[in-house]
């Protein structure tokens, strides 16, 4: 009998140690992701975390990483933010507190990162966002990240593409004013427009709020503005019905989107709606080669679709996260000296080759980086049509 309580207690023991937290002491990085898995925009979480999966099963595989003269397995853990700000909140101090996690991937959309990164830096947490591209994601807060680039930049972009392209001259905007994404491209887009064309130029500046489903009024206004070209700065789900009401109103002009269009959810959606649209984006699947060729092809094969922009924006925050814990040279397994040592290894970062192109940090933690911008073709196939750096 008393042998079998010693057993049980050898076999409890071991349990407890593989629930105890994996820091570097217990030869394993534990690293938290912050994604939608549900809510408005499920498959964005569903990109992320088959990416992540497919990275951490070829790091493990490989015997794990080495870091110094030690080597690490990965562990990642997946918290659900509905696609919510203060469920990313929440999630974030569940994946730093209780989970202690060395660095955290996402969120990915503005609205989740913006709270989450004040969490992650008021923690010291290391924190990469592969999708956000509103500053105010990064503003001021150094232990923050991200893989993608910004909306000052995104703004001028897409404006400049649809001056030069469409020949367009008078422009109309219809964007959803309660989310920090679309409503700050919408407002970069239209600054940069009119420092092209003159106050005004923006004749149709029309608005909505999350959840609405009905833009008949809006685009009304935008068909009867005699605007050139309709930029429409919001996620994939919302794009599929913007576009298909514009076009029953009898809209027929050029439409430029964002990198927000970039799902592979979109086309499913939006159908022949879409086809010839332009948008703004991380990365162009069509016609890809070399080491991002190769991801959309295990991509491809493990889950039966092409990958889109968040899978490969997730995909080089993780080859950033990893870059940055080799940068850091050993870790202590100290959790709070790791974390300090990884976001110093962030920060070194230089001409870091992601599949979405090159990345370099300086003093902040927004990359220098280029943007494309694709064409959706007949084939619903998102097609390079023309990059734009810095």
């Amino acid at each position: 009998m008393r042998r079998a309580v010693v057993v049980s207690s050898v076999v409890l023991m071991a349990a407890l140690m593989l629930l105890a937290p994996c820091g570097a002491g217990a030869q394993t990085i534990k690293v938290g992701f912050n994604i939608p898995m549900t809510g408005d925009i499920p498959k964005v979480g569903e990109s992320s975390k088959y990416a992540a999966e497919i990275y951490l099963a070829e790091i493990n595989a490989a015997g794990g990483l080495k870091v110094g003269d030690k080597t690490y397995k990965l562990q990642f853990v997946y918290e659900d933010n509905e696609s919510k700000a203060e469920s990313a909140t929440a999630a974030a101090l569940k994946l730093i507190t209780q989970d202690q996690v060395l660095a955290m991937i996402g969120p990915q959309a503005s609205k989740q990162a913006i709270p989450a990164g004040e969490v992650a830096n008021a923690s010291k947490t290391p924190m990469i966002s592969p999708w956000s591209t509103n500053p105010k994601t990064t503003e001021g807060r150094p232990f923050v990240f991200r893989a993608c680039f910004l909306d000052p930049f995104q703004g001028p972009v897409a404006a400049n593409f649809v001056t030069e392209e469409f020949k367009a001259k008078k422009a109309a905007v219809l964007y959803d004013i309660s989310s920090d994404y679309p409503k700050g491209l919408a407002e970069y887009f239209k600054e940069a427009f009119e420092k092209l064309h003159g106050p005004g130029s923006v004749v149709a500046f029309e608005t909505f709020t999350t959840k609405d489903a009905d833009f008949s009024a809006q685009l009304t206004n935008i068909v009867k503005s005699g605007a050139d070209v309709l930029f429409t700065p919001q996620y994939y789900s919302e794009v599929a019905l913007i576009v298909k009401q514009a076009k029953d109103l009898g809209w027929n002009k050029a439409i430029m989107g964002s990198d927000s269009w970039g799902s592979a959810e979109l086309m499913k959606l939006c159908g022949d709606a879409c086809k010839g649209a332009y948008f703004s984006t991380h990365y162009a699947a069509a016609g890809a080669k070399g080491a991002t060729k190769e991801f959309i092809d295990k991509y491809n094969a493990k889950y039966g679709y092409v990958p889109d922009d968040v899978a490969a924006l997730t995909w080089d925050a993780i080859g950033l996260l990893v870059q940055a814990i080799r940068n850091a040279g050993t870790l202590t397994g100290n959790v709070d000296k790791d974390r300090q040592a990884i976001r110093d290894g962030l920060s070194q970062v230089k001409d870091f080759e992601g599949i979405t192109g090159k990345m370099t940090f300086a003093s902040v933690g927004d990359p220098i980086k280029c943007a494309v911008v694709v064409k959706i073709s007949d084939q619903g196939e998102f097609e390079f049509f023309k990059q734009v750096c810095p």
